[in-house]
């Protein structure tokens, strides 16, 4: 018998660290795979003759270290301000046209779908210039910050909203069920129960919506604001070298974008535990 345990034992323990040498391999891998990738893009960027002093020069004010003349934000901090206020309301949305998809009640539910519908189904670019262009028309005059946030949460929160109710609509009607004979309170059940497994659905799809909504708050730069995009344009213009700056600005994107890839990363990770979600 002492001979079959301990014939056993090494199996058991070898097995997770093979599992883990596996992991770190694939790892490795990949980052040597980007890294190469990396190097020869800035090579053939490189081969392009680029005025690297020029992108030097106007950089600090792409990255928003500098205030706008008229005393305002600008550039990344600008986008990284509109994109921010845009998910916080088009959150808010989402989750009230979900709860309003899911309700039997049939003014609700006409009023969810109707929204969604309509802000699905028109260009992001023609509802900007309806709130900022069309709204004046009827007096209604907003700036071109509260134009462009309005703007991205309308639509962003139509979007969301079917990910949102797909993600509570996934949650085994039981889990509710039970915590209602357990004497919970609706809203308690909606916080602690179905959030947090809906949570695991939502947020893969929710993620790529956030960094959609990072790249289409350029479209701002058309009410005038002075964000990343708008500041790229401008210097292009100025200095007849549009290549150096669109480049900068779309290099600038892409790292804000994989920002916004890890912190989707780290949250599926948490929310997925509980499910014995594996990812690289």
């Amino acid at each position: 018998m002492p001979s079959d345990i301990s014939s056993s034992m090494p199996s058991i323990v070898a097995q997770p660290v093979k599992r883990h040498r596996l992991r770190l391999d694939f790892r490795v891998q990949v980052w040597i795979t980007w890294a190469l990738l990396l190097v020869i893009l800035l090579g053939a960027l490189n081969q392009l003759g680029l005025d690297f002093a020029l992108i030097r020069s106007k950089l600090p004010f792409m990255l928003g270290l500098h205030l706008s003349p008229n005393g305002f934000v600008q550039g990344v901090v600008l986008t990284l301000l509109v994109t921010s206020l845009s998910m916080v309301f088009a959150v808010g949305l989402a989750v009230l046209t979900a709860l309003g998809r899911l309700s039997r009640n049939p003014i609700a539910f006409a009023l969810a779908t109707f929204y969604a519908s309509f802000f699905r189904g028109t260009p992001l670019l023609v509802q900007v210039l309806l709130i900022y262009l069309a709204l004046p028309q009827f007096g209604i005059i907003l700036s071109a910050l509260t134009s462009g946030v309005m703007a991205l949460s309308l639509n962003y929160g139509a979007y969301l909203a079917e990910t949102i109710r797909a993600g509570i609509t996934a949650v085994p009607r039981g889990q509710r069920e039970a915590a209602m004979t357990l004497g919970l309170p609706p809203l308690l059940i909606a916080i602690k129960i179905v959030a947090p497994q809906a949570a695991r659905v939502i947020i893969p799809p929710a993620g790529a919506q956030f960094v959609s909504m990072l790249k289409d708050s350029s479209l701002v730069s058309l009410m005038g604001l002075w964000e990343l995009n708008f500041l790229a344009q401008s210097y292009g213009r100025s200095t007849y070298h549009y290549m150096e700056m669109l480049l900068t600005a779309a290099f600038i994107y892409w790292l804000l974008s994989i920002l916004l890839e890890i912190v989707q990363h780290r949250l599926e990770v948490r929310f997925g535990r509980a499910y014995g979600a594996h990812r690289q």
